[in-house]
């Protein structure tokens, strides 16, 4: 912690991690101007100090009653020690909190927003012209139409003209959608961009080095009070927007939190900034081997739903399981005496859970000894049983309480830690906040020990920069029954996001590819039935691999990929430390991709995947410099031990010997 700084002195704000240095201008508690800087890289920019960097429409623009203090939060179970500054002051009548994380030498500063006390009258909700209806621009008048007065949650006035900005939309919801990835790059303008997403990168293109934003809040398409944008882009001024709350979410007591945000610091680079920001991604969630590391099996994705669940299958799928070498067992939907909305059987629902107090008991037919006989067969085996579980959503998590204590049953009379949440809709502020009550509660009780499998399938949920700190992303529903699972597309999502989220933090299916071969075109070279299930399980080797079917079902074949697993259950540890990116081609089905995963500057691992290409070599783009020689070791998969030389354009020779084959390599890198 020596490394972290946080003082107030004549009237400057000085935050300081080693690894970046924010000053600001103190003015009664707001913040403005003051200076970013790399410290010891000779980078740095000075912002303009007429603006507060941030602004709520309605409020006075001074502060009165400023009060600063520094906390040291000790690590946790889930979480590594920080300094956080925290930055009160009341403007009108209401009181803004500001607690800065500080992690030790991270290029990157979080911001918590609180809010609280009485801001009846005030909207803060604003609606964007539509720019083609304004007029042609002749005169400073027409330029400054269209202006709009958004809720600010940080404003950076940049010096000089020349910038380039990318901005990063995501897409959760991913029973509708398959493309969740989107970039948008532009030069600033003179009139203001908006712009979506949760992250924005900056490259000042005159001076080297740049920093970028996230913005901690859901996926833009499903946040609360949506202004239509999360950042403005304009020359000479950067603006995250949006803090998720209404003037009549406050209450005058109690704190209300909002949307964050996360400012940091890059070398220019592509590596630089993605380097940077996974940083700080690591920071929010302490990974523990045997908690947070899993090769997870769930039943639901055989389409059996709870028709299947019960004690003498799931004692069965324990023994086969460890066969296959899976780490965790998760009974989902059917252990459980209520019946939801998904049985397959009649009469359930999500409505009213708790007017059936047993609701979250042992369903008593399927599992007549309760959970104990599968919970202690899974401990014999090596293998933690997990549960499946659905928040009450009557008047927005209202009993949240009573949620929180059927978890934490759970835990005190079986040792259950890990629960995938299921069927969340968050339409209002009071939701997101009971739910974040109930997670809160369990850790609590649980010691920090808890692990929860967030669901974004569906609904209006939290996305990939929300919620991090409490558990993993359930990613996606895929069946073979419904012809729309390909690993090549399992693939596509899984790259297209771990460039900018960590891979470790989600969840990846890989199917029975024996099944439904009759819900594909039999001349479909890409359908499931034709690709090795080994490759398929490659495809989910640098997340959390998700065993996505009934174990029992699996031919005897199936079994050969034991030992994959095993190197897994070995590796997986070490290369989710590092910083994974996506390396090679995007996937399609015939292109040759993968990940690196980057420990240092001269070791790592390297997953190689040829898709269904015709050539049995390539030169693939990776993340290594320009002239480094590699040398490769194989660990798993159809390659080779070999060394070679990186191009100039960063790519490394590699090559395997058939269509859908793979290899995970560790590397060193020679001088």
């Amino acid at each position: 912690m020596a490394s972290c700084i946080a003082s107030l002195v004549n009237d400057e704000l000085i935050l300081d991690t080693g690894a970046i240095r924010r000053t600001c201008q103190w003015r009664d508690g707001l913040l403005f101007g003051g200076r970013l800087e790399i410290p010891g890289k000779g980078l740095g920019w000075t912002f303009r100090e007429d603006l507060s960097d941030l602004s709520l429409p309605g409020l006075p623009e001074e502060g009165t009653d400023g009060s600063f203090a520094v906390e040291d939060v000790p690590e946790t179970p889930r979480a590594p020690a920080h300094r956080v500054a925290v930055v009160t002051v009341r403007v009108g009548a209401l009181e803004i909190q500001r607690r800065f994380r500080l992690y030790p030498n991270c290029p990157a500063i979080a911001c918590d927003v609180f809010l609280r006390g009485d801001a009846s009258g005030l909207s803060w909700r604003a609606d964007a012209v539509n720019e083609a209806d304004l007029n042609s621009i002749e005169n400073a008048a027409t330029a400054a139409e269209g202006h709009v007065v958004d809720t600010t949650l940080l404003r950076l006035g940049l010096p000089g003209r020349h910038w380039r900005v990318r901005a990063v939309q995501f897409w959760d919801v991913t029973d509708r959608n398959n493309t969740l990835v989107e970039e948008t790059s532009l030069l600033p303008y003179r009139n203001p961009k908006r712009l979506s997403g949760n992250l924005l990168f900056a490259d000042d293109l005159v001076n080297g080095g740049g920093l970028f934003l996230v913005k901690e809040a859901p996926c833009s398409s499903v946040q609360l009070s949506y202004p239509g944008a999360d950042f403005v882009s304009t020359k000479g001024e950067l603006r995250v927007l949006g803090i998720g709350v209404e003037a009549d979410d406050l209450d005058c007591e109690e704190w209300t939190q909002c949307y964050g945000t996360v400012l940091g610091v890059h070398d220019g680079t592509e590596k630089g900034w993605l380097t940077a920001l996974r940083d700080y991604q690591l920071r929010l969630r302490t990974h523990r081997d045997g908690r947070d590391r899993s090769i997870m099996m769930n039943t639901w994705g055989d389409r059996g739903q709870d028709t299947r669940i019960e004690e003498t299958f799931c004692l069965a799928e324990l023994e086969v399981g460890a066969r296959l070498g899976i780490t965790h067992f998760q009974l989902d939907d059917g252990w459980q005496a209520g019946r939801s909305a998904n049985s397959a059987f009649d009469g359930g629902s999500f409505e009213d859970i708790w007017s059936n107090p047993d609701y979250w008991t042992p369903h008593p037919d399927r599992f007549p000894n309760g959970l104990a006989p599968v919970v202690a067969r899974g401990r014999e085996l090596g293998i933690e049983v997990c549960m499946w579980f659905n928040p009450s959503k009557d008047d927005s998590y209202a009993h949240w309480q009573e949620d929180a204590t059927a978890m934490i049953r759970l835990h005190r009379e079986h040792g259950i830690r890990t629960f995938k949440i299921d069927g969340v809709q968050i339409p209002d502020k009071r939701a997101e906040l009971n739910l974040r009550r109930m997670f809160d509660t369990v850790m609590t009780e649980l010691g920090d020990d808890a692990v929860f499998n967030l669901d974004v399938t569906a609904g209006r949920r939290y996305g990939y920069h929300y919620f991090g700190e409490y558990g993993n992303l359930f990613l996606e529903n895929r069946y073979t029954d419904w012809g729309n699972y390909y690993p090549h597309w399992t693939l596509r999502n899984l790259w297209m996001l771990s460039r900018y989220v960590p891979a470790r933090n989600l969840q990846i299916e890989f199917l029975n590819l024996w099944r439904n071969a009759d819900k594909y075109p039999g001349d479909d070279p890409l359908a499931p039935g034709k690709i090795p299930f080994a490759y398929a399980f490659a495809v989910a080797m640098m997340a959390q691999p998700l065993a996505w079917f009934e174990g029992t079902g699996l031919p005897e074949e199936a079994f050969e990929i034991a030992p994959l697993l095993a190197v897994w259950r070995e590796h997986a540890g070490r290369y989710h430390a590092g910083t994974t990116l996506p390396v090679g081609d995007e996937p399609d089905g015939v292109s040759w991709t993968g990940f690196q995963s980057l420990i240092g500057e001269t070791e790592g691992y390297l997953l190689v995947l040829r898709e269904l290409s015709p050539e049995d070599s390539t030169k693939l783009a990776t993340w290594f410099d320009p002239g480094a020689r590699v040398r490769l070791r194989r660990l798993a998969g159809a390659g080779a031990d070999s060394e070679g030389e990186v191009d100039a354009s960063g790519r490394l020779p590699v090559s395997l010997p058939t269509p859908f084959s793979f290899c995970l390599y560790s590397y060193t890198v020679e001088s």
